[in-house]
């Protein structure tokens, strides 16, 4: 990132009047979870990363909770498992809305409970199809059609058009208020690289966000990490807090781990 600034603002400069490129890179470094979720307001929409436990941001859902925001509307592959990460901010009654792949998980109550009880509303969405929502959301592509849930509920009340003989559902993109996302290195500056399967959703959440809000294991000075092997770059990163031996969703169920 950068601006425009006169040349004769550079003492060095001997092309008085003219204008040059300064650059001026944005420090998107937070001091703490709990400052980088502070803001998020209730009724807003958040995206959550993560693949089950792979690449969940358990301790920026943590500060969420923390900071207690309500009738959220939340876009996640599934619906919390045990009662930590998402299915703690669903038994602390934050989530008014879920739209995921999977509700059901090795230990769903929480969510199970709440929408058996009329407590939590559910957009079931195909796991291609809500990748494919949430990547469009990132693209500015509004809507698009798949031939997946045809002639089932799930497409009930939606536009469908024929294409080569054989009919397609138009779907939506879903973009959100804020994402929360876990990465394995970033610099200060917001690019970021993922630790294998836990780049799933992650990626594209950061793009589809008005506000991106990333926990990365090891922050490193710019520079350090290849152009090359970034997957996002910091213009989809809006806030970085650096997590340096982050919770894993499966161990804190092993060991019975409740929150808070």
């Amino acid at each position: 990132m950068g601006v425009w600034a006169e040349a004769t603002e550079d003492p060095h400069s001997i092309a008085a009047g003219r204008w040059r490129w300064r650059s001026e890179a944005v420090n998107k470094q937070c001091a703490s979870v709990a400052k980088a979720v502070a803001d998020i307001p209730s009724g807003a929409t958040v995206m959550i990363g993560g693949f089950g436990g792979s690449g969940a941001p358990i301790e920026l859902i943590h500060a969420l909770i923390d900071a207690g925001p309500t009738n959220l509307t939340v876009i996640n592959n599934n619906a919390g498992n045990g009662h930590v990460g998402l299915a703690a901010m669903i038994e602390a009654k934050m989530v008014a809305k879920l739209i995921c792949s999977f509700p059901k998980s090795k230990d769903p109550r929480a969510f199970t409970e709440r929408y058996l009880d009329g407590r939590i509303a559910l957009e079931l969405v195909p796991q291609g199809t809500l990748a494919e929502r949430i990547r469009a959301g990132g693209a500015g592509i509004p809507a698009f059609y798949t031939p997946t849930a045809y002639g089932t509920e799930l497409a009930e009340g939606k536009a469908v058009a024929e294409f080569d003989g054989k009919p397609y559902v138009q779907e939506r993109w879903l973009k959100a208020d804020y994402a929360l996302v876990k990465a394995e290195r970033g610099d200060p500056y917001g690019n970021l690289t993922f630790r294998l399967a836990a780049r799933n959703f992650n990626p594209l959440m950061c793009m589809a966000a008005r506000t991106t809000i990333v926990q990365v294991s090891q922050l490193v000075p710019a520079g350090d990490i290849d152009p090359e092997i970034v997957v996002t770059p910091g213009i989809f990163v809006d806030r970085l807090v650096e997590v340096t031996d982050p919770a894993q969703e499966e161990l804190l169920n092993e060991a019975e781990a409740r929150y808070p």
